[in-house]
């Protein structure tokens, strides 16, 4: 899949010291379906300057290390450490890598309305830069659309159209629309980490906002703000998949697992069903 540096598309900068790219589909087809094009990892040269007036693909790029700045749309940005951007046909754009601290970053290329559809909804309408949240994430999934890219399969397409949608739908939801809520996704992001990692001594959202130090209706506003959700679901969702890894350990009864969970065998078989869509009964049933 991957092509020496004599083949490599006119679209693809030569100004690099290292990279790990793929390429599926350079010529994908008009319609609705999401297409991957190419995608890749790139360590820029101390001179990196790419210049471009257009752009055949649409295109989100990804900073992983290193610094630079970016000019599109008729404004600048510094790139850092979580940086993302996205631009496409018709949207100019200028990338220059600090020489003191070039570049690290990974891109991916793709077509298809749906693939414009996924972008708008994360915040990313080419033409836009945006910070992440939690640009570990982002990263993680960068590295698996380029396994998934290294794969010359006959299902190779699919499955990396569906690697790619759920990039951007990470990418959804790790961006920050703009710098004014930075200081509050990092409070939400501490406070779905706790929920995450001490569900087991929360019942009550009041309870997580105390171990949190913020107040409930604070802690509301953060769920309802940066993931369309209220952190009392978000607790019952922790609460109900650890119940159903500990029942299908096929060691323990409902009964049991309730008692774990500090819930009567009626109520955690509700609250079960509202979470899984089964009751306790049937997830066993099923598993066999």
């Amino acid at each position: 899949m991957n092509r020496p540096a004599t083949e490599l598309p006119s679209f693809i900068s030569r100004q690099v010291t290292e990279a790990r790219r793929f390429y599926l589909n350079l010529n994908p087809p008009p319609g609705h379906t999401l297409t991957v094009v190419c995608g890749g990892w790139e360590s820029c040269a101390p001179d990196f300057h790419v210049e471009r007036a257009d752009f055949p693909f649409l295109c989100v790029e990804f900073v992983a290390g290193g610094a630079g700045k970016l000019a599109m749309a008729g404004k600048d940005w510094p790139l850092r450490r979580g940086t993302v951007f996205a631009y496409g046909p018709g949207c100019a754009h200028r990338i220059e890598s600090d020489p003191a601290d070039p570049l690290q970053k990974y891109f991916l290329d793709f077509s298809g309305r749906a693939g414009t559809d996924l972008l708008r909804a994360a915040g990313l309408a080419p033409g836009s830069c945006r910070s992440t949240g939690n640009p570990d994430e982002v990263e993680r999934a960068f590295e698996q659309l380029l396994e998934t890219g290294k794969h010359a399969g006959p299902q190779a397409t699919k499955i990396a159209a569906l690697q790619a949608e759920i990039l951007l739908l990470t990418l959804a939801e790790s961006v920050v629309a703009g710098s004014g809520r930075d200081q509050s996704y990092q409070t939400f992001l501490k406070c779905r980490t706790c929920i995450e990692e001490r569900f087991l001594e929360f019942t009550t959202a009041a309870e997580v906002a105390a171990a949190c130090h913020v107040s409930p209706a604070y802690l509301s506003r953060l769920f309802s703000l940066h993931c369309h959700e209220t952190p009392y679901h978000a607790l019952l969702r922790c609460r109900m998949r650890h119940a159903a890894a500990l029942l299908d350990g096929g060691d323990k009864i409902v009964r049991e697992v309730a008692e774990r969970l500090g819930l009567d065998a009626f109520h955690f078989s509700r609250v079960f069903k509202r979470v899984h869509g089964v009751s306790p009964a049937e997830f066993l049933r099923r598993r066999g």
